[in-house]
């Protein structure tokens, strides 16, 4: 299965985007039946370069995340990055982790530090790991394995210091190993270039890709905001505010609104567009129909 890092270099080189899916181990067999039936299957028929599987709290859904990228890249032959947390995991937990991901031909990883169970703190366990930078040059002295990081343009949630700090923070990880960014959600487009912008500046030269979300209801994209730390523009606000009753009309504003969003990052030269499906099919595939990129 091809590394990532080459997808990019290659549909760079080619001028062409780089598009890729972000999915969720379901929680329920009949969760599970639906997206590999009907989720999988519609996306997959747009033909993108590559997906993502999300690691649950505290590692909670660590052999699923790694069964489902097992079974995309068999069945549908579509490279698949796993994430992997370090949070409660010690060194040799996590060359554990990684053995089995190689057995079962997994290449691609997305290291994070990862979110502590529910109400509790982040600590760091005896023999584990306190930062992502540590996890990825850990992971690059496991050879083979692409690796890609988070970064937030907004900044993350739990740096008390600020965007500016957690920009170091994301340069530290670069400078470990990594070798590509996939950003946190965001509704405005400044934010991303700002931080695109102050990386390269600092040198960085590997791609930093932005995530984007379709927004679904008003009430959910609020619960989104809230617990990733992203922000909502006041025109945004205000347009949810006119459609707070009405899902159907606020995913209908979702799509048009992701669509500018995408437009305009690809003029800014993005190296691709990483979308937050959340499990469903019909607005990552109408965003990818308007702006011509569906296959």
């Amino acid at each position: 299965m091809q590394l990532i890092r080459d997808i990019y270099a290659e549909r760079m080189a080619a001028g062409q985007p780089v598009i890729s899916l972000e999915f969720f181990p379901p929680k329920t067999e009949d969760g599970e039946r639906n997206f590999f039936e009907k989720t999988v299957p519609a996306l997959v028929a747009l033909r993108p370069d590559y997906c993502s599987v999300t690691y649950g709290a505290g590692g909670g859904t660590r052999g699923k995340t790694l069964s489902i990228v097992d079974r995309i890249q068999r069945e549908y032959d579509l490279p698949a990055l796993a994430h992997l947390t370090c949070v409660g995991s010690t060194r040799e937990q996590i060359r554990e982790i990684l053995d089995q991901a190689k057995g079962i031909g997994i290449r691609n990883i997305l290291a994070l530090r990862g979110d502590p169970p529910p109400n509790t703190e982040f600590t760091k366990p005896e023999g584990g790991f306190e930062y992502a930078a540590d996890l990825v040059r850990f992971i690059r002295e496991v050879t083979g394995f692409g690796i890609g990081v988070a970064g937030f343009p907004e900044g993350h949630l739990a740096c008390r210091e600020g965007k500016l700090a957690d920009w170091g923070h994301l340069k530290s990880k670069i400078d470990a190993g990594a070798d590509f960014v996939i950003t946190q959600l965001f509704f405005d487009n400044r934010d991303f270039f700002q931080l695109r912008d102050h990386l390269t500046r600092a040198g960085v030269t590997v791609p930093i890709v932005p995530g984007i979300i379709s927004i679904l209801s008003a009430s959910q994209i609020r619960k989104f905001v809230a617990l990733c730390g992203a922000r909502l523009p006041d025109a945004l606000q205000g347009e949810l505010q006119q459609r707070a009753d009405d899902d159907a009309a606020a995913a209908e504003f979702g799509i048009e609104y992701a669509t500018r969003q995408c437009e305009e990052l690809l003029k800014g030269g993005v190296p691709g567009l990483h979308f937050y499906t959340l499990n469903k099919s019909h607005s990552t595939t109408r965003i990818l129909n308007n702006l011509g990129l569906a296959s």
